[in-house]
């Protein structure tokens, strides 16, 4: 995952309120529950020794998601009086209150995901819709029209209908490549992680071949055409594999290296070294590992932190505080510009050793 969006974060020191909301069940209730639930996380927090003024920002950034339409939840972090970031999810939360020197991100690798961007393209034999998926819901993102007539064939087989039956063939060809055209020109506009085709077979595969080949790679046609009620769930188990097939690679990739003895580390004290040295390019978190809940000390700045207490005045820290690994690390890790990958689901018995580790930017130098 890309961590560019946690930024906000790093300009304060905390201490900070991280709040997750469950607005995946809407109904005539809701504002009215969403009112009790923000007075109840506002005196949870202040319970926890958040000051006043962060309570009151949460408590009316709760309140105001009274009638939101998001279809999932949402992630908020407070500190100083002020909500600093609010992230829409991708997976409806466990909704939770909690005041901690660092903000709680950590869940965000599994409440955000990979959330992989979908451009689904809907073919016919006359041009095509384009649509964007992610979990959060789809848009529309253009269409193309090419050619109206001829694009029926016919079924006799004089002289005058075969010249007719090959305008079609033509016409149908000059569609594909227009389509293909539009569609490339999409992709290389919003990036998409994965590219499916909607339609017949004979016309997706005609689009298909006329494809650029490092596009014609990536993209694959859905078993179930337009209107199939299980076109949907298709879609969503195409995501799934895609974001499984990501975590398998970055997990094989971490064997490797870790059988090289290079390229990637485990275990907190390596982690906090590398993490410190900004060489860590893909921070792995196993959030149920003993190593994610372990005490390490910081400092108001993301790179500031350190195994021991002494280690982190000696870094310049007046005031060191303790905080969990896995927070810390990964404040550290994405202000530094790296990625981290929850391995939650593709490891639960394997993976990092202690459930943290990472891949580097470049090995540690010998000691």
């Amino acid at each position: 995952m890309d961590l560019a969006f946690l930024s906000p974060l790093s300009a304060h020191p905390g201490p900070w309120a991280s709040v997750r909301v469950d607005t995946s069940r809407p109904s005539e209730a809701t504002p009215g529950a969403r009112s009790a639930q923000a007075l109840t996380m506002s005196r949870t927090l202040a319970s926890a020794g958040a000051d006043e003024a962060t309570c009151d920002a949460v408590r009316s950034a709760v309140e105001g998601l009274r009638h939101t339409s998001e279809p999932l939840g949402r992630a908020l972090f407070a500190a100083e009086g002020e909500v600093v970031l609010d992230v829409p999810l991708g997976v409806a939360p466990r909704p939770a209150a909690e005041w901690a020197p660092l903000p709680r991100t950590t869940e965000l690798l599994d409440l955000v995901g990979e959330d992989p961007l979908c451009l689904v393209a809907h073919i016919d034999r006359t041009g095509a819709r384009f649509e964007l998926r992610t979990a959060r819901g789809s848009t529309e993102s253009g269409e193309v029209t090419g050619r109206t007539w001829p694009v029926h064939r016919t079924a006799t087989g004089d002289w005058s209908e075969r010249h007719f039956q090959l305008r079609v063939e033509n016409t149908w060809e000059h569609n594909a490549g227009e389509i293909a055209r539009a569609l490339t020109a999409c992709q290389d506009e919003v990036r998409a992680d994965l590219v499916l085709l909607v339609g017949d077979g004979r016309e997706c595969a005609a689009v298909h071949g006329k494809l650029p080949g490092d596009l014609r790679e990536r993209t694959t046609r859905t078993r179930h055409g337009e209107g199939s009620r299980l076109l949907g769930t298709e879609v969503e188990r195409a995501r799934a594999e895609h974001v499984a097939e990501h975590a398998a690679r970055e997990m094989e990739r971490y064997a490797q290296a870790r059988g090289r003895d290079e390229g990637a580390v485990a275990g907190v004290p390596a982690l906090v070294e590398v993490a410190r040295a900004h060489q860590v390019e893909e921070l792995l978190v196993r959030p149920t590992g003993p190593d994610a809940h372990r005490e390490v000390w910081v400092g108001p700045e993301p790179d500031q932190l350190a195994v021991r207490r002494t280690d982190a005045a000696a870094l310049g820290v007046a005031q060191p505080v303790a905080a969990r690994a896995d927070d810390a690390l990964l404040r550290c890790v994405a202000a530094s510009g790296g990625t981290a990958l929850s391995v939650a689901a593709t490891a639960p018995d394997g993976g990092p050793a202690g459930g943290l580790g990472a891949l580097l930017r470049w090995a540690p130098a010998e000691g």
